[in-house]
């Protein structure tokens, strides 16, 4: 059963695959037929429109990478190949599959069973988050239930994290009542709301470092698309700064800086389409609550709704957000420049620094498009994931020999920095290895007393958030964001 399952996913892949149940799922909210028909469609499409692009521009930032790589002379023995190797690990391994079939039924329990608000069933794709750290787990221990116990304790706190942050990214990125939920890219909610109060402190929330703030005051130089044209001039540059003379260097330095200027220019475009297919389960969910706001309390704040339910999203959703992308290509330049500079690093991140504007979504909604913000949680939180991917080299790397696909001639030992790059992942991951019941069980209690705390205190928590955002000066989120 579960290789038919595997079969099936890899025939049809997530594009087809994910529109299925999308339309499932419409139809299970009573959306009407053609609309949940339509809803499935986008999604193929935005899934397919996100593959092109990503494939047609992956080698080509990957080449510049290495050649910035290659002018420092620094060498790094884990290399970042992206994460589709990982993916095809996890579902390579009896831990993943066993994962893929029977998490989807404890993900409609936990939420009929309303231990979360988040319908995650609706983000089937993303399970491969889970399915990878079961993966390494079971490669390390060969231990199947602690390796399956690991991949469903995963998926619990991520959906406590989705849960928390859920409020903020609905209103920020104008999807009502949905969250993004995938595992690699949620606990970066963590260094969003603990270090904000530092970041207020060093005066950073009083910065206007958002894309409105660059399109009023520097015209067409503040257009995501002109700053595609500056940040690829740069990182074309540095990459060739040892052969400047050359006509052929600056043939790279101006292609590239035109294909990473359509990036952020067409991203955006493929992201509203994509966003399609979620927008009327949203809907539908929304006026279930203003049905049941009319019976009850019409002018009620919906943050005091305790019904009140996400659906679990995408986080291509969000990736062609103005904000979201121009904080993600920043930070490409400085990843790599701290991969350098860092201490006892041994990760070298290149293919997935793509996927950095995935990674910083939940932090742009929290600090309301505060791009300065962004971009210092995610050297803080990024610089950690460093650590953590170095650390986890040689046990990632023989997992994906053994579940997944062979290893590039010439790599040393591989990574993903989008899957492995994860401090609090890697922590949890480090406690179920060891297979000390105490500390597994410290985790198993640290998580009750926050599903306790979020179940109880979910309206306070929301308020709190909502104000520190509104610290944020500049950016007022969804109303105010640039369209195309």
């Amino acid at each position: 059963m579960l290789q038919t399952v595997n079969q099936i996913f890899q025939t049809f892949g997530a594009s087809v695959v994910v529109p299925i149940m999308i339309f499932i799922v419409a139809l299970c909210l009573r959306v009407k037929p053609k609309t949940a028909m339509m809803s499935a469609f986008y999604a193929g499409v935005g899934l397919t429109g996100f593959t092109w692009i990503i494939q047609a521009f992956t080698p080509v930032v990957t080449k510049v990478i290495k050649q910035m790589v290659n002018n420092t002379g620094i060498k790094l023995p884990v290399v970042d190949i992206g994460w589709q190797a990982g993916s095809l690990a996890s579902f390579g391994s009896p831990v993943g599959l066993t994962f893929f079939v029977f998490g989807l039924i404890v993900e409609l329990l936990l939420f009929a069973l309303g231990i979360t608000k988040v319908f995650m069933a609706s983000n089937l794709w993303n399970n491969f988050g889970f399915m990878i750290w079961g993966t390494l787990c079971y490669y390390v221990t060969h231990n199947f239930a602690l390796s399956l116990g690991l991949s469903f304790f995963m998926l619990f706190y991520t959906l406590l994290l989705a849960e928390v942050q859920a409020d903020r990214w609905s209103d920020y990125y104008g999807v009502k009542n949905a969250t993004v939920s995938s595992l690699h890219n949620i606990e970066q909610v963590v260094p969003a709301i603990l270090l904000d109060p530092l970041w207020n402190l060093l005066g950073f929330n009083k910065v206007k470092m958002t894309p409105q703030y660059f399109k009023k005051k520097l015209g067409v130089f503040g257009e995501p698309t002109t700053l595609g044209i500056i940040l690829g001039l740069i990182i074309g540059i540095i990459a060739n700064i040892t052969n400047l003379a050359s006509l052929k260097a600056w043939g790279q330095i101006l292609t590239f800086t035109i294909e990473l200027s359509a990036v952020m220019t067409i991203f955006p475009l493929v992201t509203n389409v994509f966003s399609k297919a979620f927008t009327p389960l949203a809907d539908e969910i929304d006026q279930n609550h203003k049905k049941k706001a009319g019976e009850e309390d019409a002018s009620a704040d919906e943050i005091d709704d305790k019904k009140r339910w996400f659906l679990g999203v995408d986080d291509g959703v969000g990736y062609g957000e103005p904000a979201t992308i121009i904080s993600g290509v920043i930070l490409i330049p400085i990843m790599v420049l701290i991969a350098f500079l860092l201490p006892g690093n041994k990760t070298l991140p290149i293919v997935d620094l793509i996927s950095l504007p995935f990674m910083v979504e939940s932090i742009v909604a929290i600090t309301r498009g505060n791009i300065l913000k962004v971009i210092a949680n995610g050297i803080v939180w990024f610089s950690l994931g460093l650590y953590a991917s170095s650390w986890l080299g040689d046990i990632y790397t023989g997992a994906v020999s053994q579940y997944g696909a062979a290893i590039p001639a010439g790599v040393v030992l591989i990574t993903s920095f989008n899957l492995m790059a994860r401090p609090l992942n890697a922590l949890i991951f480090a406690a179920f290895i060891s297979k000390n019941p105490f500390i597994i069980g410290a985790c198993v209690v640290v998580y009750l007393i926050l599903l306790f705390l979020l179940r109880k205190y979910r309206s306070q928590i929301w308020r709190y958030l909502r104000k520190m955002s509104e610290k944020n000066a500049g950016y007022a989120g969804s109303d105010e964001k640039i369209t195309y």
